[in-house]
């Protein structure tokens, strides 16, 4: 029996790394923000740490004499200061990871992650696997596509006003996709079996367009959905319209120009496919969402 620890355990991600380890009979310890999630996720087998990926302390004491460590970094739309609370706890974590001699890490990143800087919330993610790549753990990269849980963020427009709107170049240019679930059982796939070397593996799945995607969602919600085109200028300007704040909504329509500049493309050691289709992922995603839109 190995010992794991799992950041972001209440998450979409976390939870099912957290599940798969726990199935096989590892102990696992959850690094969760709210206590009230995290008792109700410990009650089922495992352990939860309170604290945040921050603090380079706690994550030093809660890491001490674990077999691996899933890591990943937390958007907070709101936060003052979006890359600087992102960066801090990439050092947090690759601090803690050092002084901990954690023999393994497997990261959640994304494609975009390949480039330095210019492609929006993905370069802290860049930045991550830089400062972990200084601790001499065996690094495992996983960079993720688009995840199919994004098409949540068109709940809203889509039950308000009947459409779909579309940020990439192309309503009808396919994209790779990938199920949150599938990334964290592969995820867990790597902890428990670690590879002799660090090394970065893209991970993909279906490819749909935006239009596809629309058809997806409006079929789930018994509806037709008209895809609505939105120019890069007024990209940031419609995700402010939509609740975010301006420099969240600017990072991430940075990301978009990143995707439509063609800069963006698999770089790492291997590849591994998710089979989970956007179909399976939308009944249970709008169940869960009740309504609200969300981020991953």
């Amino acid at each position: 029996m190995a010992t794991y620890v799992v950041a972001g355990v209440t998450g979409r991600v976390g939870s099912v790394v957290a599940r798969e380890l726990l199935a096989q009979q590892h102990r696992v310890t959850g690094i969760a923000r709210d206590a009230e999630r995290g008792v109700a996720w410990a009650i089922g087998g495992g352990e939860a740490a309170y604290g945040s990926l921050d603090d380079t302390e706690f994550l030093t004491r809660t890491l001490h004499g674990v077999d691996g460590f899933f890591a990943l970094l937390p958007e907070d739309p709101f936060a003052a200061d979006f890359h600087g609370a992102r960066r801090a706890m990439a050092d947090a974590m690759a601090t803690a990871v050092r002084a901990s001699r954690v023999p393994h890490v497997v990261v959640m990143s994304a494609v975009a992650a390949s480039l330095a800087d210019g492609n929006g919330p993905a370069k802290d993610l860049h930045y991550l696997e830089r400062a972990l790549r200084t601790t001499g753990t065996t690094l495992s990269i996983i960079r993720a596509c688009w995840f199919q849980e994004n098409a949540g963020a068109m709940l809203g427009p889509a039950t308000a006003a009947g459409i779909y709107p579309n940020f990439m170049a192309s309503a009808d240019a396919p994209f790779p996709t990938i199920a949150t679930r599938d990334v964290g059982r592969v995820a867990a796939s790597l902890l428990v079996s670690p590879p002799p070397t660090s090394e970065i593996i893209d991970l993909m799945g279906p490819s749909y367009s935006s239009r596809d995607l629309a058809l997806a969602l409006g079929s789930a919600l018994g509806k037709q959905l008209q895809v609505v085109d939105v120019p890069a200028a007024a990209r940031a300007g419609a995700l402010m319209q939509a609740g975010l704040p301006q420099p969240f909504a600017e990072t991430v329509a940075e990301l978009y120009a990143c995707f439509e500049s063609g800069r963006v493309r698999p770089e790492g050691d291997r590849a591994l496919a998710g089979a989970t289709t956007i179909h399976d992922v939308l009944p249970s995603l709008l169940a869960s969402l009740g309504g609200r839109t969300a981020r991953r």
